[in-house]
């Protein structure tokens, strides 16, 4: 699929600076929230932007490299955990109830058969990819099919009202190819990118790298963007490649989760730097590559919480921050309309 992924229009950046500049505040004094008013702004292309029916898709899938020792997990948890999602009983829910976020749940690829009237949106490509440690994780047309229905799923969501998105993921094995996403598409050294994902101990983590370290040797394919994420992907990670596409297209705002969803982004970038344009960075993930992730893509998380769970969590939690942003830009008295002297006209007094 081709994305006709534009730049925002800067040209309103010195407008809501100025907007901004004579809020009933000093200069400056509300920090990031007033560099996110303007990148909202500038993405809506108004002075007054507003955030409608704020959405997470989480998109969970299997991976067959989990069968090969990367997890401490079975790959049973992947459905597992699905089905918590679906019972309302996971920290994504929680924080979704909370801040008034719609959370959907994806099965993108999961090893598992969910009953129609659970809930899940059923975008499964197969039942797990297959282990990318001696051949590809997926086919051509599946990464082609998994691209189409990210996207696809993202424009439904455009088209029901909402204008600001973020994404989640669920699947064993997933950071896995996350790590190996940031070695090659990066060139971090795979060490710094491999961390210890779902709980490994000293032995287990280097366990993990030696079997990635076996799988990168292995690969023999182009390193085009695509040709390493039809090898090295999961069908969850190559869906939010195309959602986040999808969603830079409609103009949407991005929100960016941690390790797993920035390896996407990563990605996304490398077939469009546009992308990265809409991209709000909510937090910085705990798992050991997020911060080579984060310097590469040269980006601010909004929260260093020490957080590392996944599901989409960051972006549920830092979302009322992003709310204040375009609160304050469209609520906040100026000087003029609260009668109250700004430091220019004490100057000249």
């Amino acid at each position: 699929m081709n994305f006709n992924i534009n730049k925002p229009n800067n040209e309103l950046t010195e407008q809501l600076q100025h907007k901004i500049d004579f809020k009933t505040k000093p200069i400056g004094s509300l920090g990031i929230l007033e560099q996110l008013a303007v990148k909202i702004g500038c993405i809506q292309n108004t002075l007054t932007p507003e955030l409608k029916q704020p959405t997470i898709m989480v998109f969970a899938a299997d991976h067959g490299i989990a069968l090969d020792g990367v997890s401490p997990y079975p790959q049973e948890v992947t459905w597992q955990m699905v089905a918590n999602f679906i019972n309302g009983g996971a920290a994504i829910n929680v924080f979704g109830r909370q801040n008034g976020i719609d959370i959907r749940i994806i099965d993108a690829g999961v090893n598992f058969d969910f009953d129609k009237s659970s809930g899940v949106i059923n975008a499964k490509v197969d039942y797990g990819t297959k282990s990318y440690l001696n051949e590809s994780a997926m086919t051509a047309k599946q990464f082609e099919t998994a691209i189409k229905r990210g996207a696809d799923l993202c424009d439904k969501m455009h088209r029901e009202g909402s204008n600001i998105i973020g994404f989640g993921e669920m699947g064993i094995g997933n950071t896995s190819s996350g790590a190996i996403l940031l070695h090659v598409l990066a060139g971090v050294d795979l060490k710094e990118c491999v961390g210890r994902g779902t709980g490994w101990d000293d032995e287990g983590l280097k366990k993990k790298y030696e079997i990635l370290k076996k799988a990168v040797d292995n690969y023999k394919g182009h390193n085009t963007v695509e040709n390493i994420l039809t090898h090295f992907g999961g069908f969850e990670i190559v869906m939010i490649v195309g959602a986040m596409m999808k969603a830079a297209e409609l103009k949407m705002v991005i929100m960016v989760d941690g390790f797993i969803i920035s390896s996407a982004l990563l990605a996304a970038s490398k077939m469009n730097a546009n992308v990265l344009e809409y991209c709000i960075f909510t937090h910085k993930s705990n798992e050991t590559g997020h911060k080579h992730m984060l310097k590469h893509l040269n980006a601010e998380p909004i929260l260093d919480l020490g957080m590392r769970l996944g599901e989409g969590t960051g972006a549920a939690v830092a979302y009322p921050i992003i709310e204040s942003a375009v609160n304050f830009l469209n609520q906040m008295a100026s000087f003029e309309d609260a009668g109250v002297s700004n430091s220019d006209q004490i100057t000249e007094a």
